[in-house]
Formats: C-alpha cells, sequence, structure tokens
C-alpha cells in the first residue's frame, strides 16, 4: 500500500479517558511536519461508556479528517492501579477499532520507546519531549496541555522507526482480519 510512496500522513494518538492527545505529521522522505496537533476533552463526562464513545467518535472525525495512511498509538504503561489500566486499555482499544474500522493500519509504542526516540532518554519527562518536538517541528506554541505533545510524540516516534534502520518494536495491523489471525487467544 506505501511502497513506493514518496509522503505519508501519521496520525499519533496518547489515549486517556480524561483527555486524549493527538498530533498528525507529513513525512516526506526523510523529513516531518507538522500538521496539526490536539486534544479530546472527556473529563467533564461521569459515564466511562460515553467517554469510549467519545473517543471512538473523535478518533473517527480525525481519520476522516486527516486520511492518514498510519496510526499509531501510545501503549498503556504498566501501574499499580489495575482500574486505571483497564481504563486505559479499553480507550486504546477503541481508538484502535475506529482506525480499523477506515482499514488504517495500526503501530503500538511504548511509552519508554516513544520517549527515547524523541529525546534520547526513556525517562524524559513530559516537558522534555515537548521542547524537542518544538524544535524539531519548529513550532513555538506551547499546547494548553502536554497530552497533545505525548500524542504528537507517538507520531514522530513512529516516523523515526522506518527512518532509521532498527526496524522498530511496534506492531502493525492492516485491519481486523490481520488482527484477529494475529490473536487468536483473544478473540472468542
Amino acid at each position: 500500500m506505501l511502497v513506493g510512496k514518496k509522503e505519508r500522513v501519521i496520525m499519533g494518538i496518547d489515549p486517556g479517558t480524561a483527555i486524549m492527545g493527538y498530533g498528525v505529521i507529513l513525512e516526506k522522505g526523510s523529513k516531518i511536519e507538522l500538521i496539526a496537533m490536539g486534544i479530546v476533552k472527556m473529563d467533564h463526562l461521569d459515564d466511562h461508556f460515553l467517554k469510549l464513545q467519545r473517543i471512538f467518535a473523535k478518533t473517527v472525525a480525525l481519520v476522516d479528517e486527516y486520511k492518514p495512511d498510519v496510526v499509531a498509538l501510545e501503549a498503556p504503561f504498566y501501574g499499580k492501579n489495575i482500574q486505571v489500566m483497564l481504563k486505559l486499555g479499553r480507550a486504546q482499544g477503541i481508538a484502535m477499532a475506529a482506525a480499523l474500522s477506515r482499514d488504517i493500519p495500526i503501530t503500538e509504542y511504548a511509552p519508554r520507546k516513544i520517549k527515547q526516540s524523541i529525546t534520547g532518554n526513556g525517562s524524559a519527562g513530559k516537558e522534555q519531549v515537548a521542547a524537542m518536538l518544538q524544535r524539531l517541528l519548529n513550532f513555538k506554541e506551547t499546547p494548553e496541555f502536554l497530552d497533545a505533545t505525548d500524542g504528537l510524540a507517538v507520531a514522530v516516534c513512529h516516523s523515526f522507526q522506518r527512518v532509521s534502520t532498527t526496524g522498530g518494536s511496534g506492531k502493525s495491523y492492516s485491519g481486523w482480519d490481520t488482527f484477529v489471525k494475529d490473536n487468536q487467544k483473544r478473540v472468542k
């Protein structure tokens, strides 16, 4: 699908149930430029399922607007609170489903991998990641929430994986069929 293509649009998503961050970049060979970044706020919603519905609707709307060639997602991090992990996993799954519903390939990256690829330090703070992205993509405005630059960082990380010779460790799916085939134990 992307063979021989000189440009591609990459959408990065930092899924969350209070705030979802996203960033969209245009990759031209080894150069990247910022198309958009922003957030989807859901902290005003009390019902978890309404939040999931909003994540799905907004992700589909973003995919329809920017027409990315690939969507890169931040994988949920491992924490002590299992309920928080469950909710974040659901948010990520809903964002995946939204992209897959439009036949957009998915790749996911661990938070540490994203920080490492942007700053060279897998333990970097959100502020360090945002500052590096501002220099890299030459934008001055500071987003209201660092979730926007987190989403942008996922997109940039994905671009760097293709440019680098390491190949990255993200897992890609080109649709439901390939996801199901790779995840037989997860599907009933």
